[in-house]
């Protein structure tokens, strides 16, 4: 099972790197999860330089594929070369954005007539791409779903981890980075969030 997530220049450290660290909780044979970036190396909006692992071509042919967000997602939808490189298709893989990442799956008409999650931020944005915003940090419709906040990216891994390999493997992944003291609550919060999306 390939993962890939969807790291741009300016990327949101949190948004990118949560999901990441959740998701390599998996211990699967064939189990991979990559940074897939447009460039060999891509700098966040607080200056860390990280590297691609895959090709942005290669997140494509993955069978899940979670957008990330950043200080710089409106020049990536902007940009008609870039936003051509992504050819994803929620018949074959599952789809996920992360805060602004809302903005880059509406342009590419996966969110046409679907609410959908994202930060504060961003809302007015995602509002003026035709897209209704709801005021949860969670929402899904079949192969397709976005969180809206930083910390929500919890959700989001779990999301996909829960389609992908089962609910079990979600929660043991959650509980591993829940606050000691917090485990259960963290473990049922965020399944309650995602469990109407299963």
């Amino acid at each position: 099972m390939q993962i890939a997530i969807l790291t741009f220049e300016g990327f949101n450290e949190l948004d990118s790197l949560i999901a990441f660290g959740i998701l390599n909780r998996v211990r699967q044979p064939g189990w991979r999860v990559s940074i897939a970036s447009p460039s060999a190396t891509v700098q966040s909006m607080n200056g860390l330089t990280i590297e691609a692992q895959v090709s942005l071509e290669e997140a494509c042919d993955a069978d899940a594929v979670l957008v990330g967000s950043g200080k710089l997602t409106r020049d990536v939808v902007a940009n008609a070369e870039l936003m051509s490189r992504l050819r994803l298709d929620p018949a074959r893989q599952l789809l996920g954005a992360q805060c602004s990442g809302a903005l880059i799956l509406a342009r590419l008409g996966m969110l046409n007539n679907v609410p959908a999650c994202t930060d504060l931020i961003t809302k007015p944005w995602v509002e003026a791409a035709g897209v209704a915003v709801l005021d949860q940090p969670f929402t899904a419709n079949g192969n397709v779903a976005t969180a809206g906040g930083c910390l929500a990216s919890q959700y989001l891994a779990a999301w996909f981890i829960a389609r992908l390999v089962g609910v079990a493997a979600a929660s043991d992944a959650l509980h591993y980075v829940a606050p000691v003291g917090e485990k259960d609550l963290y473990v049922q919060r965020a399944l309650t969030n995602i469990s109407p999306f299963l």
